[in-house]
């Protein structure tokens, strides 16, 4: 089974969060890198599917309706992971390793997730 690589989208672009998973080991790009800045929310969860990589957003509303969008329609998406700005950099990471601890990428296909879901706790 294949590890989780992550698609981090505009909003949730936070430098000290992406070079902490880089250290770590986790595959990670994001819209800067792959510069498709200010594209719409299906543009990027689009690329995110083609590059085989879980979408990382704090953006709830709008993916949320994309991913109902996408079982409805009966198409696949690579997996969503949603994020509360909330979380410090430190509790994105912990939750986030635990999570790509817990799942590979196939069980991300389709599947929409909340990292409230997953705790920082060990």
């Amino acid at each position: 089974m294949g590890s989780i690589r992550l698609f981090i989208d505009e909003d949730s672009m936070d430098q000290r969060f992406i070079k902490s998973l880089e250290a770590r080991g986790v595959d990670v790009t994001t819209v800067g890198k792959v510069r498709t800045l200010g594209f719409s929310d299906e543009e990027q969860l689009i690329l995110a599917t083609e590059q085989h990589r879980v979408l990382y957003t704090f953006n709830v509303g709008d993916f949320c309706q994309l991913h109902h969008k996408y079982l409805t329609e009966g198409w696949t998406h690579s997996g969503i992971i949603i994020s509360s700005q909330d979380y410090s950099i430190g509790e994105q990471l912990r939750r986030v390793l635990k999570l790509i601890g817990n799942k590979s990428a196939e069980d991300m296909v389709n599947q929409l997730v909340f990292l409230s879901a997953y705790s920082g706790e060990p």
